[in-house]
């Protein structure tokens, strides 16, 4: 069965299904038009299948003429039909896994794809979670609901974890050069799933089991949010100090061993660091283990939003004003620089809690030019960037996009409060926090 399927791969004339068609979906999607394979994309979300097939991008890093020339190839078609998933030999979901209210993993998205597509699962077909989420969802959340129709894994069909990596803007490295872990329930769902990256990666990296590749995501992305949360304890206790914690990290990074640079700011954004930890820390809860380290990292960064409005009460008070009723102008909505991602970006916290402290909160995204629907946030959508003008008692740069860096704020009243150190070059007068 497992020759079939690699036999198919081989030839290119294995068909790929992606469904989710986001920040993940779409590079990965592309990747595989590009090397000649026909792809199928699978959304819920017309909106988005219906600009690929127009070849239109809704992803601001990825360039239309990318899109165009994969929706003209006569290669990709993409539908909001699950039961077009029967006709994928090769089914690849990145969906959504976010936090619910009580900061648990929200398997719903996950869930429901399964269920989705479970009626049209068929033999000698290999199905692939992208999707960050907790060791065991493959096995224990997965399989149960694909088995629902009779047919068996392992013995029918194949299942794979492969986590995503993609680091949107980022130029270094692409979808395409970055090494995919992979991870299966057999040695046969490893071949295959193998077989299906390297078409479009530099490398596969194997490993012993989904939940081993289930982990791997887990650890990089812990791994940078601990630090950052050790840069912004170091940057709170540094200004205490009068110390600058931009010099003393550029200094540090001098050091080309031992050291690694990571940068402090105004909270935890994106769709990982916030998030993948928590799904580690509600495991590790099942087994009895408490991961004080982690949970302590947590806390520090979910703490970063209020230390930046309690500094904007300081710089104003310095001033004579007071926070109610000051108007404020946000810089940057997305949750890093020089992207259209504003998933779990700590500019929504930021003006949650300066409105709820009375003051008057704009905002200024070249990126965002109207805020989208959110789940957290939905009462903020539609309000729109604003111009960059005078006005303001206070500017307050929570992403560091490039329009930003070395702008002259000399010829502004306001005060200007930079989390991002991209203010550095301004003549005018800038206040850390």
């Amino acid at each position: 069965m497992t020759s079939t399927l690699i036999d198919k791969i081989d030839r290119k004339k294995a068909v790929v299904g992606v469904v989710g068609l986001g920040y993940v979906g779409l590079p990965l999607l592309l990747c595989f038009v590009e090397k000649g394979f026909h792809v199928l994309g699978i959304d819920i979300d017309e909106k988005k299948t219906e600009a690929l097939a127009k070849g239109q991008s809704y992803i601001k890093h990825i360039p239309v003429t990318r899109v165009a020339k994969a929706a003209s190839s006569g290669l990709l078609q993409t539908t909001t039909d699950f039961s077009r998933a029967k006709d994928c030999d090769a089914i690849l979901i990145a969906v959504p896994t976010p936090l619910n209210k009580n900061r648990e993993p929200d398997m719903s998205f996950i869930v429901l794809t399964c269920e989705a597509i479970a009626p049209y699962v068929r033999a000698d077909q290999l199905i692939v979670l992208e999707s960050t989420t907790y060791p065991g969802t493959t096995v224990e959340v997965m399989v149960p609901i694909l088995e629902k129709n009779g047919l068996k894994v392992d013995k029918d069909f194949f299942v794979a974890f492969s986590p995503e990596r993609e680091d949107p803007s980022r130029t270094d490295y692409t979808t395409e050069t970055i090494p995919k872990v992979v991870g299966s329930t057999s040695p046969a769902g490893l071949a295959a799933a193998e077989k299906v990256y390297q078409q479009i990666v530099v490398r596969t990296v194997p490993v012993s089991s989904t939940q081993a590749a289930e982990a791997t995501k887990l650890v990089e992305n812990t791994f940078r949010a601990v630090n950052i949360a050790l840069m912004n304890e170091l940057k709170m206790t540094f200004m205490k100090m009068g110390i600058d914690i931009w010099e003393v990290i550029e200094a540090a990074k001098t050091k080309p061993f031992g050291y690694m640079p990571f940068y402090p700011g105004p909270g935890l954004g994106g769709h990982c660091i916030p998030i993948d930890p928590f799904y580690l820390t509600w495991k590790a809860r099942e087994y009895g283990v408490s991961t004080r380290f982690i949970e302590l990292a947590g806390e520090v960064n979910a703490s970063m939003p209020d230390f930046v409005v309690q500094r904007v009460m300081e710089v104003l008070n310095e001033c004579g004003k007071p926070l109610k009723g000051a108007k404020v102008l946000l810089l940057g909505l997305a949750y890093k620089a020089n992207v259209d991602d504003d998933r779990e970006s700590p500019s929504y916290h930021l003006m949650e809690k300066l409105e709820a402290k009375g003051a008057v909160v704009s905002y200024n995204d070249p990126y965002i030019p109207t805020i989208r629907p959110s789940r957290e946030f939905a009462k903020y959508a539609g309000r729109k960037s604003v111009p960059i003008t005078a006005g303001y008692d206070v500017i307050l740069i929570s992403t560091a996009h490039d329009e930003y860096k070395g702008m002259d704020f000399s010829s502004f009243k306001a005060q200007v409060i930079d989390t991002r150190h991209a203010a550095q070059g301004s003549s005018g007068t800038v206040h850390q926090a």
